[in-house]
């Protein structure tokens, strides 16, 4: 009995002194969101992309595509709608990078080369919108005057990506391989009555400059909330939906120009197939 209470007199000397070190030591700091310190997304390093020779590329062929974040395989790129704790849109990601981060470069669109910088001052005036409304004062003579009212860009009115990518036999490995050159945000446009009138390429920016950003960045995993995947695994694994709008070819023109409706779908699906078709025809079975 005495063993006893001597063990309850130094828990209760000890706990307060325990918890007091504890308030001390993480003064000023959030509570951990969790039960352990996630310390390998943030410290990853994008995965190595293998040496590339020009002599060993014996058949290339570039690419546009467009990834639509409202497909249920994209969706893990469009949420969540605003940031939280450890996780980001690819939006979002892209925006803070260049604006606050400025680890990423934006290009302007006039090219698809990345000759053309844009600051982020330059930036935030093309994407912060601004509207004049018509406003009537409170106090004599009552009169009219047009206000302009800002609204900052919401990065969750972005639901398009073009992807520009470039597809390769490398002959030294003996694979058919692809890589990733840029991407490009665009939304919907809208007009004065609020009926949409089209899509506006917003900037590109140059996927190997964002890799680094993809790889400390954690993208939802339903099956499994310990073994989320980052937008780097994402983008390297392929696992992501999309269709293609253009090929390089002797007119530069997209698909849509010369083929509409359903011919234009059978148009992608006819390149997706070549591709695949063109690696099986280098092998002989």
């Amino acid at each position: 009995m005495k063993k006893l209470l001597i063990i309850l007199s130094l828990t209760a000397i000890l706990f307060p002194l325990q918890y007091s070190a504890y308030s001390q030591n993480n003064m000023g700091k959030p509570p951990l969101d969790g039960v352990y310190n996630k310390l390998n997304t943030p410290n990853r390093e994008p995965i190595p992309y293998t040496s590339l020779r020009e002599a060993d590329v014996m058949w290339s062929k570039r690419i546009w595509r467009v990834i639509d974040m409202r497909q249920k395989i994209n969706l893990p790129l469009y949420y969540p709608i605003r940031e939280q704790t450890g996780r980001k849109s690819l939006m979002q990601l892209i925006y803070n990078g260049i604006m606050k981060e400025q680890s990423i470069t934006a290009y302007t669109t006039d090219n698809e080369e990345f000759l053309t910088p844009i600051t982020p001052a330059e930036l935030t005036k093309t994407l912060d919108q601004q509207d004049t409304m018509t406003m009537t004062r409170l106090d004599p003579p009552y009169d009219q005057y047009d206000s302009v009212i800002s609204n900052p860009f919401d990065a969750s009115s972005v639901y398009l990506m073009r992807v520009k990518e470039d597809w390769f036999f490398d002959k030294q490995r003996s694979v058919m391989d692809v890589r990733i050159i840029g991407l490009c945000p665009y939304m919907e446009e809208y007009d004065e009555f609020g009926e949409p009138k089209g899509f506006k390429p917003l900037f590109w920016v140059y996927f190997p400059q964002c890799r680094k950003i993809f790889a400390n960045n954690e993208v939802y995993n339903k099956w499994n909330d310990a073994e989320r995947r980052t937008y780097e695994d994402i983008f390297f694994k392929r696992l992501f939906g999309s269709y293609i709008y253009k090929e390089s070819n002797v007119y530069d023109r997209r698909i849509y120009q010369y083929a509409k409706g359903m011919d234009g779908l059978l148009e992608a699906e006819r390149i997706k197939q070549e591709l695949f078709e063109k690696e099986h025809d280098l092998w002989e079975y």
